[in-house]
């Protein structure tokens, strides 16, 4: 297999991956709260050919010496975008829309009888029945996840609560009683990792060597101050559809010319090797 063959090769598998983000994104374009990820590409490698009369007699020349030769492109990372989506309108009360960037409810999630702190931008939320006996409600997401107030507990309202108000720092308020949602600012968007859902969560602290408090910090006290929701509202997805269309066409057509060039040099080594 000539080098050309290897750089494709090793191309085509990362463009496969960008095919398979833009998809996603694609594919959530009417998520409510979804934040998109944009690729970025960095380059393998390079191998430097130098001949004995590099440089010699060469006055003037502004480009490096030899010859470098690469062996194709691979993701270095994806960025979470995180700017705001338009802001759509419903008039139902327990929708909320978060209005600044970076901004995420907190959740529980239980996963294999373990229960887990997740983040989501999603605001539709219901009212769902306990399962004790009583006759209390508790605040849920639109997949069923609890929501959690600023003390890390489970929202719960008694059954006949009426005439809920969520004010604009994040304070819920039925009839007398009165809760805190609990909101997330992202200092690191890179470092959340997508959970399913529309939900995201933290890496492990081995993994991204980073304390938590320098990822994600909750908003209590007089940080709420800087908490923006608007009731009656939802975030839509911050998808471009004509920028994702864009993007999908650019990285086909770069698949392809990869692929081609496969088939080609295929073609030339058969040449070759049928004048041997």
């Amino acid at each position: 297999m000539n080098r050309s063959m290897i750089t494709a090769t090793n191309t085509m598998s990362q463009l496969q991956k960008q095919l398979d983000t833009i998809s996603h994104n694609l594919a959530n374009v009417n998520t409510t709260g979804y934040k998109r990820r944009e690729v970025n590409f960095s380059e393998l490698l390079v191998q430097q050919f130098n001949s004995p009369n590099d440089g010699l007699n060469e006055v003037g020349r502004l480009t490096p010496n030899g010859v470098r030769q690469g062996v194709g492109a691979r993701i270095g990372h994806t960025n979470l975008s995180m700017y705001v989506g338009s802001i759509k309108s419903t008039d139902r009360p327990l929708d909320i829309a978060l209005t600044k960037e970076g901004q995420f409810l907190q959740v529980l999630v239980e996963e294999n009888g373990v229960e887990f702190t997740r983040y989501t931008r999603d605001g539709s939320l219901y009212v769902s029945p306990l399962n004790d006996g009583s006759n209390n409600v508790m605040l849920v997401t639109s997949d069923g996840f609890p929501v959690l107030d600023s003390d890390g507990d489970k929202i719960i309202f008694p059954e006949n609560a009426k005439d809920i108000v969520i004010s604009e720092n994040g304070t819920i308020r039925a009839g007398s009683q009165a809760f805190e949602l609990a909101i997330a600012q992202v200092l690191r968007p890179q470092l959340l990792e997508s959970k399913g859902n529309n939900l995201f969560g933290l890496a492990e602290r081995n993994e991204i060597g980073v304390p938590q408090e320098d990822v994600i910090t909750l908003l209590n006290g007089d940080a709420r101050q800087a908490i923006s929701i608007q009731q009656g509202a939802l975030e839509q997805s911050n998808v471009d559809l004509s920028s994702e269309m864009s993007d999908l066409l650019i990285t086909q057509r770069s698949y392809q010319f990869n692929a081609k060039s496969i088939s080609i040099s295929d073609q030339m080594m058969g040449l070759v090797n049928g004048i041997r």
